[in-house]
């Protein structure tokens, strides 16, 4: 339990960081919300994009893996900005304020921002196994 924990908490500080550094992503932006209401969307839209990741990105690096080998991993950073896009939807749908103005410019730049922010979160605070 303490694993998921910790794996959410990674996934909510790269996704703030994300909407702080890339300006197309907006993420619990609510005008005159308080900062617990901004909190907890940041942890439930974290919470999303780790089920969607756990869930849809086998399969998508699975289906895009000659991308992946062509580009030397490089594609990777599409998956993962089509994963941001997956969540963004999904986020809406229940009504979560997570939103990304261009797929491959905001989108791309994001998945690169959460890439390195998780690398070194994960790095500094291991988990455990």
């Amino acid at each position: 339990m303490q694993n998921v924990l910790v794996k959410i908490g990674v996934n909510a500080l790269a996704l703030w960081t994300a909407a702080l550094v890339v300006s197309g992503i907006r993420l619990g932006e609510g005008a005159g919300e308080p900062w617990s209401t901004r909190l907890l969307t940041i942890l439930l839209v974290a919470m999303v994009f780790g089920l969607v990741n756990a869930v849809v990105k086998p399969i998508a690096t699975v289906l895009s893996f000659p991308a992946i080998v062509l580009t030397l991993g490089l594609f990777t950073f599409i998956v993962n900005a089509f994963m941001l896009q997956i969540t963004e939807w999904v986020s809406g749908a229940v009504g979560l304020d997570f939103t990304i103005d261009d797929f491959f410019w905001d989108a791309v730049m994001a998945a690169l921002v959460i890439t390195l922010v998780s690398m070194v979160l994960n790095f500094v605070m291991p988990d455990g196994d």
